[in-house]
């Protein structure tokens, strides 16, 4: 039974004895590699690069649906390119937007006080 199974994916349109199954296996490595980027902190990211990883995951997920034969192996790393994309991009707006928070509505001490007097204060 397994060696049928075996069998029938070694054999397969879309198997390891075409570019079919390897140019999405190799594509793996962008995604391991933005998934390492989530250690970054969010200003290091780039919206260009980020944008590309996205919408190059969204675009090729649909298309590995409409493909004959179908592209699972595909469809999957497109999937998850287009998730970890979102989310680095999620992380990169919402810095800039706490960023634009505290710089619109964050008061400092040093804005009532004195240095003297915010030393104190601070104490």
């Amino acid at each position: 039974m397994a060696t049928s199974k075996l069998q029938a994916l070694w054999n397969h349109p879309a198997g390891p004895k075409t570019i079919h199954f390897w140019a999405p296996t190799f594509k793996w490595g962008i995604t391991i590699a933005n998934v390492a980027d989530f250690a970054k902190p969010p200003e290091k990211l780039s919206y260009p690069q980020q944008i590309a990883v996205t919408c190059t995951g969204v675009i090729w997920s649909r298309y590995s649906t409409v493909i004959t034969p179908k592209n699972w192996n595909l469809f999957s790393v497109n999937v998850a390119m287009a998730a970890t994309g979102i989310y680095q991009l999620s992380r990169k707006i919402q810095a800039l937007a706490v960023q634009i928070f505290n710089n619109l509505f964050y008061i400092s001490r040093h804005d009532y006080f004195s240095e003297a007097e915010a030393a104190v204060a601070e104490e």
